[in-house]
């Protein structure tokens, strides 16, 4: 989707990497996952995760995550997944409610900012 609505996965400012709203879909941008929401916080943190490794980061020097779920009964689920990747770092977490997105299949994306460490 990136080059198709003009926007970047990630962006690089000095050594703060920022990754932006990552949305539960495939590599042919078809939702992964309709209506589990395990699964679909599984794929936004797998695309997140390719993005951190794509710019020399990783989990380690993730800051900051943030959740937007369209039910916030399902955050239990989606923090689950988060903690496999998150457990040692531990950054700063930020879990809201949105009333929807572009697709209303997902119901969840995941915002993500890091450092990249010199060298």
């Amino acid at each position: 989707m990136e080059d198709v609505v003009g926007f970047s996965r990630a962006v690089r400012v000095g050594p703060v990497l920022a990754i932006g709203g990552t949305a539960p879909v495939d590599a042919d941008g078809r939702t992964v996952g309709p209506g589990d929401m395990r699964a679909q916080a599984t794929r936004c943190f797998e695309i997140a995760d390719q993005a951190l490794r794509d710019a020399g980061s990783g989990w380690a020097h993730v800051i900051r995550t943030r959740l937007l779920l369209t039910d916030l009964g399902h955050w239990r689920e989606a923090v689950e997944v988060r903690r496999t990747y998150c457990l040692d770092a531990k950054p700063v977490d930020t879990i809201m409610g949105v009333t929807g997105f572009v697709n209303p299949e997902w119901l969840i994306e995941i915002e993500v900012d890091a450092v990249v460490p010199p060298g």
